[in-house]
């Protein structure tokens, strides 16, 4: 698995919002769904990482 850069928390979470408005009022598709969860992830660990400065 490559290794990628983890983005903040609000960079990510603005990732997710974009996201999620592109696909507002219809399900997700399966591989939308994994690409969300993929995000999700993201969000939780940049949640994890000690912000550094």
């Amino acid at each position: 698995m490559a290794t990628t850069c983890v983005p903040d928390a609000a960079e990510a979470n603005e990732r997710i919002r974009e996201f999620m408005a592109a696909r507002a009022g219809r399900p997700l598709w399966a591989e939308e769904q994994a690409e969300y969860e993929q995000l999700l992830a993201r969000w939780a660990a940049a949640l994890r990482v000690p912000p550094t400065g």
